[in-house]
């Protein structure tokens, strides 16, 4: 796992531990990010089941103005931490430590609403909690996207979920991953 452009090109991540992360490879990342470019300045970015933070380090990495990066997992969120000290962008970045099922029943809309949303949970959660997954994310669009905001879901091919609120304005598939490009619809 690497950042593939921007200020910290080449910079190596910390991996996961484990299996319950899961990278994304570089060529999909980089398939991503191509289709974002025009967005990705100054942008506030959320980071949705973040694992080691890969998406907002490059987000980052671009010239994002901040990133929010929630996350559960212990493991992944030692590794995200140590990610944002190795890359010094501790003072552009949020780590919420939390269940994200939880945090957004109380979190308030913040001041700066994001620009980027990328949700990339894990796939049994897409799979086996639809409508979980359904409810946050009407609550993240109701909240916390801004009015041109995209959100970025990514998730096994076979999970397809209709999101409340959103529209697919792009796809991309990568053998059993799909990534949508959602915005209000």
């Amino acid at each position: 796992m690497r950042i593939i452009a921007g200020e910290f090109r080449g910079r190596k991540l910390l991996p996961p531990e484990g299996e319950s992360t899961r990278p994304v490879t570089d060529r999909a990342k980089q398939s991503i990010f191509d289709i974002l470019s025009p967005r990705i300045g100054d942008a506030v970015v959320y980071d949705c089941f973040a694992g080691t933070g890969s998406f907002g380090l490059e987000c980052l990495s671009r010239g994002s103005k901040s990133a929010v990066f929630l996350e559960s997992d212990r493991s992944a969120l030692d590794r995200l931490r140590e990610n944002i000290r190795l890359l010094s962008v501790a003072d552009c970045s949020i780590v919420i430590p939390t269940n994200i099922f939880h945090w957004i029943k109380s979190a308030p809309a913040p001041a700066d609403k994001a620009d980027l949303i990328f949700l990339d949970p894990p796939y049994p959660t897409t799979q086996n909690h639809p409508k979980e997954l359904a409810d946050l994310a009407g609550h993240l669009v109701k909240s916390h996207l801004s009015p041109t905001g995209l959100v970025i879901f990514r998730h096994h091919i076979e999970n397809l979920l209709d999101l409340p609120g959103l529209v697919v304005e792009n796809e991309r598939t990568f053998g059993a991953m799909r990534v949508e490009f959602l915005s209000r619809a």
